[in-house]
């Protein structure tokens, strides 16, 4: 698998002024910096790794979907697998897609209302050439935890399949932006969770779309519910 891809490398940011330019490369240094000091610390346990395993075994590849909340925890966990993320035409989705190219990760620029459909394009290029993709659902701005279509989509022209996850931290700080963001504390547990797959017909219409995003939902619901089980020590 060629690292050359443009994915991986990063953007221009001549669209920026200095200040923003200069802003943009702290945020994603440091952003990096704190992930890698506190990522060597964290252990993570792992329920439905046969989920993705039953998918590579089909010959598939999966589409992960998760909540915008997670970004920091997921990247520890997958990074260097060259995972192809998208993440918004904007400066936020800029520093965000920097820093996870320093993971490994690849960045394709795109959202539901700016420029979708050349994102879906670029996602459907990289799954050929043999990617996984991850969409956080309900990013860039949110509502939070509202799933959007995306990754449905992506399965209907792709015939990969949705193979929705989380992760949950023991101990965290939480940000006060739109998210919330979990930023897990040095040397906590982490649970990493993942549901079971399912596909979209590729001659699936809007309402049996809706319906799979409906169960794309209620998927991640569910898995918030049993992170939040496992973090309050129920069950």
């Amino acid at each position: 698998m060629s690292r050359d891809d443009k994915v991986y490398r990063f953007a221009s940011l001549a669209q920026y002024s200095l200040r923003k330019r200069i802003t943009i490369r702290l945020i994603d240094i440091a952003s990096y910096v704190v992930m890698l000091l506190i990522g060597v610390t964290i252990r993570f346990e792992v329920e439905g790794w046969d989920n993705y395993e039953a998918v590579i075994a089909g010959g598939r590849l999966p589409i992960w979907p998760f909540w915008h909340d997670r970004i920091f925890l997921s990247a520890i966990y997958f990074k260097h697998r060259d995972i192809v993320v998208i993440t918004s035409k904007s400066a936020d989705g800029e520093y965000i897609a920097r820093f996870i190219q320093r993971l490994g990760f690849g960045a394709i620029r795109g959202s539901s209302s700016r420029g979708g459909a050349r994102a879906l394009v670029e996602m459907d290029r990289s799954m050929r050439k043999g990617r996984e993709i991850a969409f956080t659902v309900d990013g860039p701005r949110g509502p939070r935890y509202q799933a959007k279509p995306g990754p449905v989509y992506l399965a209907k022209l792709t015939g990969n399949p949705i193979l929705p996850f989380l992760t949950q931290p023991k101990k965290y700080w939480t940000l006060r932006s739109w998210d919330r963001l979990q930023i897990p504390k040095p040397f906590s547990k982490a649970l990493l969770l993942i549901d079971k797959p399912f596909f979209v017909d590729p001659d699936a219409s809007d309402s049996e779309i809706e319906i799979c995003v409906e169960r794309m939902q209620r998927s991640l619901d569910n898995l918030v519910e049993r992170g939040r089980q496992w973090t309050s020590g129920e069950g």
